[in-house]
């Protein structure tokens, strides 16, 4: 048995969530951009995107945490604005 498969699979479910989410509910990327068409994320990369990014880049306890602060920080007071996964 691959034991990097093992460690890893946790990190590819998180990556697929996010991908469904995207697919299915998101404003941005799903069937409802169609009703924003110049987006409703405030950031770019949207916030989903960030957090697959960050996830995919630094794993999933790491990228998650970053992808939780991202979200942490979309609030009516952010200014949002270019904010890549660095």
């Amino acid at each position: 048995m691959n034991l990097d498969y093992l460690i890893g699979f946790p990190k590819l479910v998180a990556l697929k969530m996010i991908e469904i989410y995207q697919r299915t509910l998101s404003f941005d990327h799903g069937p409802f951009k169609y009703l924003f068409p110049g987006g409703y994320c405030k950031f770019r990369p949207t916030c989903s995107e960030y957090a697959h990014q960050a996830i995919a880049k630094y794993g999933l306890w790491r990228g998650g945490f970053k992808g939780l602060w991202r979200i942490m920080r979309c609030n009516p007071w952010s200014k949002g604005g270019n904010d890549p996964v660095d």
